[in-house]
């Protein structure tokens, strides 16, 4: 009997080698890949199956046209997300979040640059010189539960874009630009603007894709209850 059942060591190969990538070669990702990765996401899960997100792709011109006028927007325009952005990061919010610039900085060796710092984040609205951005909205009517669900078909995504030798990059920054992505892709009123994913093939010679980030150990967020 032929055994049929995915090895385990598929999905940890994936996790473990995807990467938020913040530099990226300018080839395209051709269009059946990009339909391949869509596809793969469209089987996440959702309460009810609701499958509340909708989501818009650019490329070519489409792409340079969104990224030139989002670095004008974020440059001009006060930060409007549809969803509230945390008012602060604390303890170890605070402590992860640290850690993960301090990285990015020493691997770029702008630590303690602080305008070489403040220029890298800039990056996130040039889209890290990404090809393609994918817009991803959820209806604003089935509220927090729909944007969980969204939040897995981005996860989706960033693993099937993984499979297929896609680099990827969540973009929680660009929804503070509400208000331009709205404009841009003609989105309804009635859907919020989640984030961004912005992808294409990664340049790897780049510094600023040279570290990885460390994950907690489950001791620090699993609580065992067995009576």
């Amino acid at each position: 009997m032929t055994d049929t059942t995915v090895a385990p060591s598929t999905l940890a190969a994936l996790l473990s080698s995807r990467f938020s990538c913040r530099a990226f070669l300018p080839d395209p990702v051709p269009e059946d890949v990009i339909v391949e990765i869509l596809t793969m996401a469209q089987r996440t899960p959702s309460w009810c199956n609701t499958q509340p997100w909708q989501v818009a792709v650019t490329d070519g011109d489409a792409t340079e046209r969104f990224r030139a006028g989002l670095a004008e927007a974020v440059r001009t325009v006060s930060q409007a997300p549809d969803i509230e952005f945390p008012s602060g990061y604390h303890g170890v919010y605070r402590d992860r979040r640290k850690e993960t610039a301090l990285q990015l900085y020493a691997s770029l060796g702008i630590a303690g640059d602080r305008q070489a710092s403040a220029e890298q984040t800039m990056k996130n609205f040039d889209l890290f010189g990404a090809p393609h951005v994918a817009i991803v909205t959820t209806d604003a009517a089935l509220g927090t539960y729909a944007a969980v669900d969204c939040g897995l078909y981005v996860n989706t995504f960033l693993l099937a874009a993984q499979s297929l030798g896609v680099a990827t990059v969540p973009q929680a920054a660009l929804a503070g630009c509400a208000p331009y992505v709205r404009d841009f892709f003609e989105i309804p009123d009635d859907r919020n603007v989640l984030c961004a994913i912005s992808f294409g093939y990664p340049d790897l010679t780049h510094p600023a894709n040279a570290f990885r980030t460390a994950r907690a150990d489950l001791d620090s967020v699993v609580t065992w209850v067995s009576h």
